[in-house]
């Protein structure tokens, strides 16, 4: 519980500080977005091929790629968080919208703006507890259990980092629901990988 209410103190700190410094963190985060989903996309990319050639290799030529399927299991968490922020930024998470619909702009502004904050401090606390395992798996090298024996510790580095990312992310809409003429949206531009709305 006292890890939990320091997490709160230093969250609503980051948040202060967050909102003094919107209008440098915001371009900066989008760019940081640009560059983890173009990173996500290489991943997938990469797995793709990856599971393609082991099997051509089992079938073809009886030789199977070694920790294949572990190494397909890590990459999936880094695929996933790495572009969980830009999905948030450019609205491509599935939401239930139908009661916001039918409030008032008013009601349908504040109801969104603490939407957003009951979902920044859960995951901050997902954040945070995900680095503690991280760092965890670091200390003690921790690796798959056949060989080549990848070690796991990067694949859980990217849980963290994406729900920290996220927090962030969502904090910045905070700030532009509640006054958009201070606060610009710092969204990625339609082009490029831009969700299908």
């Amino acid at each position: 519980m006292y890890e939990l209410a320091v997490l709160a103190v230093v969250v609503v700190v980051l948040m202060t500080a967050t909102t003094f410094l919107a209008g440098v963190i915001g371009p900066a985060l989008r760019g940081v977005e640009y560059v983890l989903v173009a990173l996500s996309a290489a991943v997938v990319l990469f797995v793709m091929f990856f599971v393609g050639a082991e099997v051509v290799m089992r079938y073809a030529f009886d030789a199977p790629i070694q920790g294949h399927l572990e190494l397909s299991e890590l990459m999936a968490p880094i695929i996933m968080f790495l572009a969980v922020s830009y999905t948030q930024a450019t609205h491509g998470h599935v939401g239930m919208d139908l009661l916001l619909d039918s409030l008032s702009p008013g009601a349908r502004r504040r109801a969104e703006m603490a939407t957003l904050l009951i979902s920044i401090f859960i995951c901050s606390v997902l954040a945070f507890f995900s680095f503690k395992n991280a760092y965890q798996l670091w200390l003690f090298d921790d690796v798959t259990m056949s060989p080549p024996y990848f070690k796991t510790w990067p694949s859980a580095a990217a849980i963290p980092l994406g729900y920290a990312l996220i927090s962030l992310r969502m904090y910045l809409q905070v700030l532009h629901v509640y006054d958009p003429g201070r606060f610009p949206a710092n969204e990625p531009d339609a082009g490029g990988f831009h969700a299908v709305e």
